[in-house]
């Protein structure tokens, strides 16, 4: 078996572990950013084996410059998305901070 067979291609911004719905991304975050070993990321996500979550850490360390840019990428668009998400959040998000801001009105008008 080669390494890349543990995953699934699906574009160069999408990897995925074979057989599951998990990004490689997922599982490397928790492994450089978090410091977790790959028996703690195992628990946190049992779809995956073991074996998938050090194929996933050996794949990085093989494509390290490459894995390290496709990271980079991934954490850029969800900064991206978050802020656009702020900039112009839903109707339900809306409705939601004004109740919030409702019932913190009325919180501290009864505190007082």
């Amino acid at each position: 078996m080669q390494l890349e067979d543990y995953f699934v291609f699906l574009a160069p911004n999408d990897i995925r572990v074979r057989g599951t719905r998990v990004g490689i991304e997922t599982i490397l975050y928790d492994f450089i950013h978090r410091q977790r070993t790959p028996e703690e990321i195992a628990q946190s996500y049992p779809t995956l084996e073991l074996e998938q979550i050090y194929a996933t850490i050996l794949y990085y360390l093989h494509n390290q410059e490459t894995v390290s840019s496709y990271l980079t990428n991934w954490l850029n668009h969800g900064r991206k998305m978050l802020e656009q998400q702020q900039q112009n959040p839903s109707p339900v998000v809306v409705k939601l901070m004004q109740l919030k801001a409702e019932r913190e009105a009325i919180k501290k008008g009864n505190d007082h």
